[in-house]
């Protein structure tokens, strides 16, 4: 390929990716220069572009009980993330190394309670949670998401397990491990790069949850996603706090995959190319 060719492609393909980062994060930037603004100025037609940005609505959202949601958030997210991993990747690693004639059939049925929609589970969960004084509690929340995420990291697991050289753990056992060290030593950290993808679609799941969240907490449970929706009331749209609210909910997974992209991208591709 001749230097102008090769130019020409080069200039198309960070066209490409240009246009493509635009319309991607267009409106999270739209959100972000909202919260900047007063109630007046985001209503204002056409916007502005150019003006004084005020912290205000951070502030009031601060001042208010938006705090306590983003916390209850946080921990129902983190504990349901690290108890489906806890219990679904044992379990994987089980499928993967049983030989039984009912393997593919009991992973098609683990996978079933994935498919079904959430409000097929929401009346069953809200009268069970009321019987039991669950209602309104982030422990609740928790089980709801980890009965959700626990078919998904059984599934995305699975073929991360049968991936690793069996003949690697029948060389550990005939050296004399246990069956524990040479899951806990040998197995678990060549499939790494699936556990932090997996963790990051279980917490993605559990932190945008708005049907759940809805449904089953009142006020000691509020989770970020619900309280932005409050500031939708019959007194009028607050605006300013919905977009300050909005940019700090998008925060933690920001950051929480930032911090393990390396993984992410590895883990998801290898889950493509050998699931």
């Amino acid at each position: 390929m001749s230097g102008p060719i090769r130019r020409s492609a080069s200039v198309r393909r960070l066209v490409a990716i240009g246009v493509t980062l635009i319309v991607l994060l267009s409106p999270f930037l739209w959100l972000l220069q909202m919260s900047f603004k007063s109630n007046d100025l985001i209503l204002q037609f056409p916007p502005p572009l150019i003006f004084t940005p005020t912290l205000q609505n951070y502030v009031s959202l601060w001042q208010g009980a938006f705090p306590a949601s983003f916390v209850n958030s946080l921990m129902s997210a983190s504990f349901s993330t690290a108890l489906a991993l806890i219990l679904g990747v044992p379990a994987a690693y089980a499928l993967s190394r049983w030989a039984g004639r009912g393997k593919h059939a009991l992973s098609f049925a683990i996978l079933v309670t994935r498919m079904a929609p959430p409000i097929a589970f929401t009346i069953p969960f809200f009268l069970f949670y009321r019987w039991i004084g669950l209602l309104d509690t982030v422990t609740g929340l928790v089980l709801v998401y980890t009965s959700f995420n626990l078919p998904l990291v059984i599934w995305m697991m699975q073929p991360f397990f049968e991936t690793v050289p069996q003949s690697l753990e029948e060389a550990a056992l005939v050296d004399g491990a246990s069956s524990r060290i040479v899951f806990l030593e040998i197995v678990l950290p060549m499939v790494t790069p699936g556990i932090a993808a997996t963790a990051i679609l279980c917490f993605l799941y559990a932190w945008n949850d708005f049907f759940f969240a809805l449904i089953l907490t009142r006020i000691n449970a509020r989770t970020a996603p619900v309280a932005v929706v409050n500031f939708m009331n019959y007194e009028g749209w607050e605006w300013g706090k919905i977009a300050a609210g909005g940019s700090l909910v998008m925060a933690p997974v920001l950051i929480f995959s930032l911090a393990v992209r390396r993984y992410l991208v590895s883990g998801l591709t290898a889950g493509a190319v050998k699931g």
